[in-house]
């Protein structure tokens, strides 16, 4: 059914209701009775431009699970670009997850079954008794973090998102050597791009999105794509990849300002090369790469495949060299960082399956403090010394570890988000915010900061986390202002609310600074992260 996309809109509300009346009529009970039927029963369906597929209703929103965006990207289609998906007949269900994509284990791999057959999304659509509605709603496409290596979209739970008004859509995309292995076997031509199939699959779902997400209630023209650390670097690789134009309308980007420059395309295949040596294809065929079991490709590829490659198709220069000369979507952005982004990272140095959050040469003490700088930044003895002088470890409660972490964080998250910041805000709207909330519950590691990834609760249910401590009273205030203010800017570009107003960093170089119970403007995040400093060096 290929509707207009004037008259899509509340197709899945009315289908929706259809078959609860068709229940009501079926059983002879009344109304009443029937609006005690669970509402999981009310089997929402909707019709996608692969076949009709019947979601399930829960705590007031519609969601459809494991919708293939992509045909599966396995044999000789590894390390191509997405293929369409096939149809089917009938009325596909859509109430179980779809499998992951391969990725080792770690704290943070997702429940369920992993598979190569992983090109699936999932759409989250509140649900609403009123048929008659003609507004389409906005639409926010979350794109997973983890390193561009681990994660999967079933591992958000966005039901309160999208009970606020917006249909939320999130993702799967190929990872680790599936999605960004650079290799001169598996280039169009020679010369030609490789690398990137991750941000490929990121596109095809975007455009998936635009040519079906009427018949789920949302405005295939009010897109904003979202995503959190590598999702987050995602998001910025959109802003600015030629293949990316007119598939989205605003973008915010959590904790994405770490990695601006990419590699180019010579060095990552020679890297690519090394990879398929160790993985045992000396040939370097891409015969003998798509032969290779998935375990073996694991194993021998890095925990993280940051910063990806200039490939020459889906980024054509460096994330920050784009940025910097205007050469992106002049779209709404909303950007933000958290107070302490690498705590997370150098304090958990023990060795866990799969791999150790960070490789510090040592733990980080005074006596090394000044070695550990200038090896992880990759700077001279010289810089390191006045790197330390800025940051002296007694200002840090004497703890050398904190404020190692400090460095790092100010150096590669807290800095570059303002610069991005400086180089967005005079060709595009840009709202701007650091989370603060320093009490924030643990998800994957018992961290007393706002580290990396604690902003997550307060947008997201984290089923798949292994530290499920509640929100306070008052963070689930936070919590609720800042769906408010995502659902704000998804709708018109603003991120501000009648609780909450938001100024624009376009206007006035500031932010908001996220703390529970109450967010605030904040005039002194530049003088905190020392970034007069770090734009000096």
């Amino acid at each position: 059914m290929n509707l207009p996309r004037s008259l899509r809109a509340p197709l899945v509300v009315v289908c929706a209701a259809l078959t609860a009346l068709s229940i009501t009529a079926a059983s002879g009970v009344s109304s009443a009775v029937a609006d005690a039927v669970p509402t999981r029963w009310h089997a929402p369906t909707a019709e996608t431009e692969n076949g009709a597929v019947r979601g399930d209703a829960v705590a007031g929103v519609y969601q459809f699970l494991g919708l293939p965006y992509a045909a599966p990207p396995t044999g000789s289609l590894r390390w191509r670009a997405p293929e369409p998906a096939a149809d089917w007949r009938g009325v596909r269900d859509a109430t179980q997850f779809a499998p992951s994509c391969p990725q080792l284990p770690s704290p943070f791999i997702p429940a369920g079954a992993l598979s190569e057959d992983c090109l699936y999304l999932n759409v989250y659509t509140p649900a609403s008794g009123d048929d008659r509605r003609e507004t389409a709603r906005p639409v926010l496409v979350w794109i997973h973090g983890g390193g561009l290596t681990e994660g999967a979209g079933r591992s958000y739970d966005p039901t309160a998102l999208a009970a606020d008004g917006t249909v939320v859509v999130t993702i799967n995309y190929r990872l680790g050597p599936l999605g960004f292995l650079a290799h001169p076997a598996l280039a169009s031509r020679p010369g030609g791009p490789s690398g990137n199939y991750g941000l490929m699959d990121q596109q095809a779902a975007l455009r998936w999105v635009q040519r079906n997400i009427g018949s789920f209630g949302g405005d295939p023209d009010n897109v904003t794509i979202a995503g959190e650390s590598a999702g987050g670097l995602s998001v910025l690789a959109h802003l600015v990849s030629p293949g990316s134009r007119g598939l989205f309308q605003k973008a915010i980007v959590e904790s994405g300002s770490f990695a601006l420059t990419q590699q180019p395309l010579g060095s990552a295949e020679a890297f690519g090369e090394s990879v398929a040596s160790a993985a045992g294809c000396p040939d370097q065929t891409a015969a003998c790469l798509r032969n290779l079991p998935v375990g073996t490709l694991l194993a021998k590829f890095p925990s993280f495949a940051i910063p990806g490659v200039v490939d020459g198709q889906v980024l054509t220069q460096s994330i920050g060299t784009a940025l910097a000369t205007g050469r992106f979507a002049h779209v709404p952005v909303l950007n933000g960082v958290n107070h302490d982004e690498e705590l997370l990272f150098v304090i958990l140095t023990t060795p866990v399956s799969g791999g150790t959050f960070v490789q510090l040469p040592a733990p980080v003490t005074d006596a090394n403090y000044q070695q550990e700088i200038e090896s992880t930044l990759g700077v001279s003895a010289a810089c390191a010394a006045a790197i330390a002088d800025e940051y002296p470890t007694s200002a840090y409660g004497g703890s050398a570890l904190v404020a190692f972490s400090v460095v790092v964080s100010d150096s590669n998250f807290a800095c570059p988000a303002l610069q991005i910041d400086q180089w967005t805000s005079p060709r595009a709207p840009t709202f701007t915010y650091e989370f603060d909330d320093d009490a924030a519950p643990p998800r994957y590691a018992p961290i007393p900061v706002a580290t990396h990834l604690s902003e997550l609760p307060y947008l997201f249910g984290l089923p798949d986390a292994p530290i499920q401590t509640p929100l306070s009273a008052d963070q689930q205030t936070l919590a609720a202002s800042m769906r408010a203010a995502w659902t704000s800017f998804a709708a018109n570009g603003d991120p501000s609310t009648p609780a909450v107003p938001w100024p624009s960093f376009s206007n006035t170089g500031h932010g908001l600074s996220l703390v529970s119970p109450q967010p605030f403007v904040d005039t002194t995040f530049a003088t905190r992260h020392h970034c007069s400093f770090w734009a000096e060096g």
